[in-house]
């Protein structure tokens, strides 16, 4: 019987409480409507004398696209020279090694070679036959003028003689073709360069074998023009075109920039990055070198608008970029924007977020020291 009066009176209590919480009208009973506090913007600001801070405005610079990618250098295949044997041997010496600067007709290598020294063989026998029948032609003319043989056998003689020029001249003919000096009786050769260049690949060494037209003993490449290989996401294919000029500044000299044209553009992506090879030609000033790393800027023919403003009402903050426009009430509100290039005169191009004619707080560093949330 306690107990129950007990529980009793805390129901009692609590009721009691819960009316002078929610207070009823006299007239319906019903509960007071609620109070809408207004959402507060973070990214607006109120100060004081919003004068104090000079304002510009958003202007529009027409420009050609542009697209920054990164590529390498590598060889103008079209000028890469391959340097090959024609003669089978060992080589006993070699002249030049990979990445020096050769001169056409400098001595490369030296092989002695079996085929050599049979061409000097057969060469020697077909002088040695081209004497005789020349003798024999001299002997023929002379018995034929006085009687002594027929014109058949000067004919004869005759046709012997020009059989061993021939002879001569085809024994000849093949040892200049595996080149070889026909004043040198030995069995070795001299490859030499066949064009000036500078040697980007190297198949032989000292002692090695060299079979005839097998791999190449040296591969020598023009390097006065030169190609940027870069790699352009599918995305951004549709802003590249054959003919685009390309500026192109490398890692080892950025103040020394480049120019080239682009030459073509892969007709196949790479399955797994999407990026197509793009190849710009560039003229070698000379501090081009094969492997170097790159950085070009692709100007395209399509005209577009960016905005500009002044790079100090820029600000960069917690990895992101900003600038501060002015607001109604004596505010100003802070919005996100992506930058485009940095402009001479400290001018900076904005892609989006600021439109032109758009007025921004001139200074956003100073602004965001007063600035009150």
């Amino acid at each position: 019987m306690q107990r129950s009066a007990f529980v009793l009176g805390v129901v009692v209590l609590v009721a009691g409480g819960c009316s002078k919480a929610v207070p009823q009208t006299a007239a319906t009973g019903a509960p007071p409507a609620a109070e809408v506090i207004p959402e507060v913007n973070a990214g607006e600001f109120t100060v004081a004398a919003p004068d104090q801070f000079p304002l510009a405005t958003a202007t529009v610079r027409a420009a050609r696209s542009e697209l920054v990618v990164t590529g390498v250098v590598a060889a103008d295949v079209t000028r890469n020279v391959p340097v090959t044997s024609l003669a089978s041997g060992r080589v006993v010496a070699i002249h030049a090694r990979m990445g020096d600067t050769v001169r056409k007709g400098q001595i490369l290598l030296s092989v002695r070679s079996d085929d050599v020294a049979s061409g000097i063989a057969e060469y020697r026998k077909a002088m040695a036959d081209e004497a005789l029948a020349h003798t024999q032609l001299d002997r023929a003319r002379d018995l034929y003028d006085h009687g002594a043989i027929s014109m058949n056998d000067r004919e004869l003689a005759e046709n012997v003689e020009a059989k061993a020029k021939l002879d001569v001249d085809s024994k000849a003919e093949h040892l200049k073709l595996l080149g070889k000096n026909l004043e040198a009786g030995d069995g070795v050769v001299d490859i030499v360069a066949p064009v000036a260049g500078v040697i980007t690949d190297q198949q032989v060494t000292n002692a090695s074998g060299l079979q005839a037209l097998g791999a190449n003993a040296f591969t020598i490449s023009d390097l006065s023009e030169v190609w940027v290989m870069c790699d352009v996401y599918e995305n951004d294919l549709a802003k590249v075109a054959l003919g685009d000029t390309a500026e192109i500044r490398l890692n080892a000299y950025p103040d020394q920039p480049l120019r080239g044209t682009i030459g073509n553009i892969g007709a196949i992506l790479d399955p797994s990055l999407r990026t197509a090879k793009v190849r710009i030609e560039v003229h070698n000033s000379g501090i081009l070198r094969l492997g170097m790393f790159a950085t070009a800027t692709l100007h395209g023919q399509v005209q577009e608008t960016h905005t500009v403003v002044p790079a100090s009402a820029v600000l960069h903050l917690h990895d992101r970029t900003w600038a501060y426009v002015p607001a109604p009430g004596h505010k100003v509100r802070r919005v996100e924007v992506r930058l485009g290039r940095a402009l001479p005169d400290d001018l900076q191009e904005i892609e989006a977020g600021v439109a032109p004619g758009q007025q921004v707080i001139k200074d956003a560093l100073v602004l965001d020291h007063v600035v009150e949330p």
